[in-house]
């Protein structure tokens, strides 16, 4: 792996446990962290975003909910609205879908993870986390097929398995750690603009 390799963006994909997952992942970046980062949470089509508004509080970084036509910024953590697809254009900016659900999600992981690999191809790292289905497998092959970096969290360290279990067994991946190491190698991939010398699988 090119340790002079430099990214665009971080896509992550989450669902049961991920609200937990999230607040480790996120609290403790620094305010020198450069790279946006683009989640799916799985959450219900009601939902509030009470939570994202208390995770802006407690972050160094801006947290807020996607905006359709919305030019992505470094820096700054978007999450996909509830009961939207939420896609990245070609000229890197969101637009949200409320067409049928992917893998019974909707917003998909899937949906984010394929559009952002066409948009940023090479440049893109892609991040799995606790989850109960098999949503983000699809769309992290996408990115690994584009020569993007791809991540997963352990699953022994995972609330809900099937979800990084499902990425590791069809992905040939570049790196399975725990919450903990994922986020050392984010802050150094995106501070240093060097990926880690070793692989952890």
């Amino acid at each position: 792996m090119n340790s002079d390799k430099e990214y665009k963006a971080i896509v992550a994909g989450v669902s049961a446990g991920g609200m937990k997952a999230l607040k480790i992942l996120l609290t403790d970046l620094p305010a020198s962290f450069s790279l946006p980062i683009i989640i799916v949470q799985h959450v219900s089509p009601e939902s509030g975003n009470t939570w994202i508004t208390i995770l802006d509080k407690t972050c160094k970084l801006k947290i807020k909910e996607a905006d359709e036509k919305e030019k992505i910024e470094k820096g700054t953590v978007y999450i996909a609205p509830p009961n939207y697809h939420l896609l990245i254009e070609k000229d890197n900016s969101f637009s949200l879908s409320v067409d049928k659900r992917v893998s019974y999600a909707r917003p998909s992981i899937d949906v984010l993870f394929e559009t952002a690999a066409i948009a940023y191809k090479n440049e893109l790292i892609g991040v799995i986390l606790t989850g109960a289905n098999r949503d983000g497998t699809n769309g992290l092959k996408a990115i690994k097929e584009m020569g993007g970096l791809t991540i997963v969290q352990d699953p022994q360290t995972a609330d809900a398995r099937e979800m990084p279990a499902s990425a590791i067994r069809e992905v040939q991946v570049d790196y399975i750690l725990p919450l903990e190491g994922l986020k050392e190698v984010l802050i150094k991939l995106a501070i240093n603009k060097s990926s880690p010398d070793e692989k952890s699988n």
